[in-house]
């Protein structure tokens, strides 16, 4: 009877802990993610406020009275704007309490004096205005670095171009203005008709850097839904219609629509007011312009895109690119676009291996716009 009891206290006792462990780890999860309550923090720094007095107290000299202003920073990038108020009012009575005990400033060092009072304020006044903003924003600290990296991630496993056959090779390189993680410019690609055909749309949203990078999250996500979904000269027009319907006052967008067969070679192109892809010919290593006809995407309903037909035959290459690589304030696009081939016809003899990236880092590398290259070349 005994044993048997010990054996009921035992099991209840694991179940117990169990139920703690699953809990206590639900609030930490909830907590980084921003959807838990913020007490754990507040209750912390609650703690940390009465110790530092304490030290203060203590020991002035090592432990001023402006260290207050370490909970308060914390606070205000781990708390609500209500928690961090009762975390400022728990602060501002501790210096009370200091100023108290350590007797007036004009009597020694590291005693509570107006800068100090001023220091601790200005914290507690910033502090506010960052747990203000996140508060609005909706996403708070411990999620937003994740959440960028999360969609910048995304974007970049969405560019990615899909496999191809043997006896093709193809790259891309996306380089955002000033060096950030976002760009105006984007990709969207994939394999159609059973895997036959390759279809890729490059994309370069009006703006640049930060100021077109949300409108290209969004775009890039439309897009690739479209892609694929659609006959290839229907892609235009639904995304035109797609710009229309988000009324943007800076909304318009230009793309350039490859439609390449895998086993022939034959492509054609469909511009939404692109610059023009370049072919290389490799029986007379010459690059030919392959200008497409077709307005910008988002300026005005029923809008017509014309292809230009092509055949990539073995040993030639297709290049894709938006306007940052080929035009700059000091030269107009048919310099930049010789420029750009006569880099290019280095890469003739190891295959374009790698070409895309060193191409931008060649012709563009310093310039302060989005740049984007897409190479696909047919093995010889």
């Amino acid at each position: 009877m005994a044993r048997g009891a010990a054996d009921s206290y035992a099991a209840r006792l694991r179940k117990t802990t169990h139920r703690a462990r699953t809990t206590l780890r639900k609030s930490g999860v909830d907590y980084f993610r921003g959807d838990g309550s913020d007490w754990i923090a507040l209750a912390g720094l609650l703690l940390t406020v009465p110790a530092i007095a304490w030290g203060t107290i203590l020991m002035p000299v090592w432990c001023t009275p402006a260290a207050l202003v370490l909970p308060i920073v914390a606070g205000g990038l781990l708390l609500r704007p209500a928690s961090l108020l009762g975390l400022y009012a728990a602060a501002a009575l501790a210096l009370i309490v200091e100023s108290l005990v350590l007797g007036p400033y004009t009597e020694g060092p590291a005693r509570v004096t107006p800068g100090t009072v001023l220091v601790v304020a200005a914290c507690g006044f910033f502090g506010l205005l960052i747990a203000q903003f996140r508060a609005r924003v909706g996403v708070p600290w411990r999620r937003g670095g994740t959440m960028l990296f999360d969609l910048r991630e995304r974007i970049r496993v969405q560019s990615a171009l899909p496999r191809l056959p043997q006896g093709w090779h193809r790259e891309m390189a996306l380089r955002p203005a000033g060096g950030q993680s976002f760009s105006g410019d984007f990709v969207v690609a994939a394999r159609t008709n059973g895997g036959r055909t390759l279809e890729v749309v490059l994309t370069d949203v009006s703006g640049k850097g930060m100021d077109a990078a949300s409108r290209a999250l969004l775009l890039s996500g439309a897009f690739g839904g479209l892609l694929g979904s659609l006959p290839p000269h229907g892609f235009l027009p639904a995304a035109n219609g797609y710009l229309l319907r988000q009324d943007w006052d800076e909304g318009f967008a230009t793309s350039v629509h490859l439609v390449l067969d895998l086993d022939s070679g034959d492509y054609e192109l469909l511009s939404a007011g692109h610059l023009p892809g370049l072919q290389l010919n490799a029986g007379t290593g010459r690059w030919e312009e392959k200008a497409a006809e077709g307005p910008l995407l988002g300026v005005y309903e029923g809008a017509q895109f014309d292809p230009v037909k092509g055949t990539l035959r073995p040993g030639d290459v297709l290049m894709l690119f938006t306007d940052g690589l080929v035009e700059a304030n000091d030269r107009d696009i048919a310099e930049g676009m010789d420029r750009l081939t006569g880099e290019a016809d280095r890469y003739v003899a190891t295959g374009f291996e790698g070409a895309a990236w060193h191409l931008i880092e060649a012709v563009a590398k310093d310039v302060n716009d989005d740049r984007a290259l897409l190479l696909v070349r047919r093995e010889p």
